[in-house]
């Protein structure tokens, strides 16, 4: 099930391999509506490490739900499984680290904020992590070479004394004369 606000989507899902990728895509597509293409890679790679860890570790089954949620210029990503052990923040450097381990260490690295609580009905956990979120850059403005030709005004009606002897270049002279009082 999808549902989608201006401000907010939910997905819900098992917690397998071949749909981790689709959920990158689905998070990089909202992030894009909203204008935030800057923080796609980020909250991809976030959402990938956090579902991987349903994946591997979540019981008694791997159903979760991945919420994003643009708000006072924070973009917050959780996925809320029904598992209630919070998950524990390995060292940097520990033995496991090398085969594993490395995904809440990649989301703390990754995120300004990040944290796990139990849900408030028992059923589970959320772990969560934000991004400040600023829109896409505008694009910078090009500069346009514009072409200006000066305007003509319209003939206007004047008292002209024209010398037809002047008259050389080969341009035409148009004279009105005004015979109002004067």
């Amino acid at each position: 099930m999808i549902s989608h606000s201006r401000r907010h989507c939910v997905v819900e899902l098992q917690a397998l391999p071949c749909r981790i990728g689709q959920i990158r895509r689905i998070v990089s597509a909202q992030l894009r509506h909203w204008q935030l293409d800057p923080l796609i890679d980020r909250a991809a790679l976030g959402v990938t490490e956090l579902l991987s860890n349903v994946h591997l570790h979540a019981q008694p089954d791997k159903t979760c739900v991945v919420e994003i949620e643009l708000r006072l210029g924070r973009l917050t990503v959780s996925v809320i499984d029904s598992d209630p052990r919070l998950p524990v923040l390995r060292a940097p450097h520990g033995e496991s680290m090398e085969t594993g381990g490395r995904g809440l260490a990649l989301v703390e690295a990754l995120s300004e904020a990040w944290g796990a609580r139990p849900r408030a009905d028992g059923s589970g956990k959320v772990v969560w992590f934000s991004l400040t979120a600023a829109p896409a850059p505008a694009a910078k403005p090009v500069p346009v070479r514009i072409d200006v030709k000066p305007v003509r005004e319209p003939a206007r009606s004047a008292l002209v004394a024209v010398d037809p002897g002047a008259v050389t270049t080969g341009l035409s002279v148009a004279a009105s004369v005004s015979t109002g009082p004067g």
